[in-house]
This record gives structure tokens, C-alpha cells and sequence, in this order.
């Protein structure tokens, strides 16, 4: 099952529970992704036989009142949008010159229900920003060790009593990411094989007990000179998990 696949089902979920009054009418989610993925398609140009360049920053148009339709989801969206632009560039042999950012923003020429989208290409340095997703939440991963476990003194706390109070850690090194379980008395898998150490690619699964636990990279721009530094490392297009130029 593909990442959007999983995104639609997921924010499926969410329409027909907490948010189902919030959208029973107007712009739903899934309608930007396809959007922002047709928006790829149509403006991607062949540089050369090896290179096809898509825009890597969108301005995402709607009603007022979808925007706070959108925006009632918390900034959980931005990032999964970004997932779905980031996942469909890499499926079709597409390219960046620079990081992905998503910006939504109210139109007031804009019906409830439609959406615009406006696009470009805007060199610059990547933050590769990496996430673990456990139970539909993103946590990113804002130091080198982020341990996982059932108990209070691990960074992410898991509510299973298949999980040992300090079950797995996961290394980041701005780079590249490893994960490693710490002894555990049930034991870590990873994409479906026991493992105790190993490299974590991107959307790679950890299961800790019942707890699955998605490892996820996004490929964001990084912040100004004057917006402050950066919580991850920046890498230009030739770093890790990057296309090449």
C-alpha cells in the first residue's frame, strides 16, 4: 500500500470521527493532495535526458473557510502534504532545486470547495527534517538518540505492555539513521523481520509489542539566514536521500 493510499485512509478515519462535523462539507484534504500532485505532473520539464525538474514550493489557494477547515488538522498536514509531494516526485523520476515548501493561504475569489494552486522553482539548501510516526503522531527526531519505550524516562513514551520500558533506540546523524534495540524482552522488527541493529531507510516500519512505528524523511526548506538555525543539518541535492544533480 502506497503512502497516499495510507494518508486517505487515514485522514478517511479522521472525517468519519473527530473531524466529521469539520467536513461534511467543502474542500477535503485529499482533494490538495491530488492537486499538488497534478501540479507536479503538469509543470515538470526535461532539463536533460537524466534530469526532470519540478517545482519544489506551492502556494496552496482556498476559501476562508476551508483554510480553517485545513487548519483545524494542525500542522500534521503541511508535513503529510509535503510526504505526498516528496513520494510522488521520487516515483516518477523527478527532481528538486531546492527544498519543499507548502504554504496554505485564503482566496477570497475562491468558492468553498476549490482549490488553486501556484507553483515554483526556488533554489536552495534542503533540511532533510526526520520523523518516527506512531498512532497517527509525528514526533520528530530533534537529537543523535531518541529512545522508545513503555517507560517515563524514555524520549517516546508507548502506551503497550508488549513493550520493555526501554525497548528501541533510533541514531540520527543528519544524515543517516540506525535503529537498535536495547535488549528487549519481546524483541524489535523491522518491515517485518526481527532485527538488533540495522540502517533505517526512509519509511521503513519498527514494530515495538502492538506499536507501529513509521520512520519517515522530509525534504524541507531550509530556513533563511535571518529565520532562525535549522533543526537538522542542511544537505544540498547531493546529500543523503537527496537526488542527484
Amino acid at each position: 500500500m502506497g503512502l497516499l493510499d495510507n494518508f486517505e485512509k487515514g485522514l478517511e478515519r479522521a472525517v468519519n470521527g473527530a473531524f466529521a462535523k469539520t467536513f461534511r462539507s467543502g474542500l477535503q484534504p485529499v482533494e490538495i493532495t491530488a492537486a499538488l500532485k497534478r501540479e507536479l505532473d503538469t509543470k515538470a520539464a526535461v532539463v536533460s535526458r537524466d534530469r526532470v525538474l519540478v517545482p519544489n514550493t506551492f502556494r496552496v489557494r482556498m476559501s476562508g473557510a476551508d483554510l480553517q477547515r485545513m487548519q483545524s488538522l494542525g500542522p500534521a498536514l503541511v508535513d503529510e502534504l509535503t510526504d505526498v509531494v516528496q513520494q510522488h516526485a521520487a516515483s516518477q523520476g523527478f527532481q528538486f532545486a531546492g527544498g519543499i515548501q507548502i504554504s496554505l493561504e485564503a482566496d477570497q475569489g475562491l468558492s468553498e470547495g476549490m482549490v488553486q494552486v501556484d507553483s515554483s522553482n526556488v533554489k536552495g539548501e534542503i533540511a532533510w527534517t526526520p520523523v518516527l510516526d506512531i498512532g497517527g503522531r509525528r514526533h520528530p527526531i530533534m537529537k543523535g538518540r531518541t529512545v522508545i519505550g513503555r517507560g517515563s524516562e524514555a524520549d517516546i513514551t508507548i502506551d503497550d505492555s508488549g513493550a520493555s520500558r526501554k525497548h528501541v533506540e533510533v541514531q540520527w546523524d543528519g544524515r543517516r539513521a540506525r535503529v537498535r534495540d536495547l535488549g528487549s524482552t519481546n524483541g524489535t522488527q523491522l518491515n517485518g523481520d526481527a532485527v538488533r541493529e540495522a540502517i533505517l531507510e526512509p519509511d521503513s516500519v519498527i514494530t515495538v509489542g502492538r506499536s507501529r512505528i513509521v520512520f519517515r524523511v522530509l525534504a524541507q526548506a531550509a530556513p533563511s539566514a535571518g529565520g532562525g538555525a535549522p533543526q537538522t543539518k542542511r544537505h544540498d541535492m547531493n546529500g543523503f536521500w537527496g537526488p542527484a544533480e
